[in-house]
């Protein structure tokens, strides 16, 4: 991966993940690295609370 990309770290698994085209339009509300990450970021939080 070029190092001079873009990244980010995931909201739910807290993995770094770099820019990607797909994301060139909103990277700036990207918060996730992926789909499952995005899917599950509900439960997450519910796992916190307990």
């Amino acid at each position: 991966m070029p190092a001079d990309l873009p990244s980010k770290i995931c909201e739910v698994c807290g993995l770094s993940f770099n820019w990607r085209k797909k994301w060139k339009k909103n990277w700036e509300d990207v918060k996730y690295c992926s789909e499952r990450c995005r899917r599950n970021k509900n439960l997450n939080k519910n796992a916190e609370k307990i």
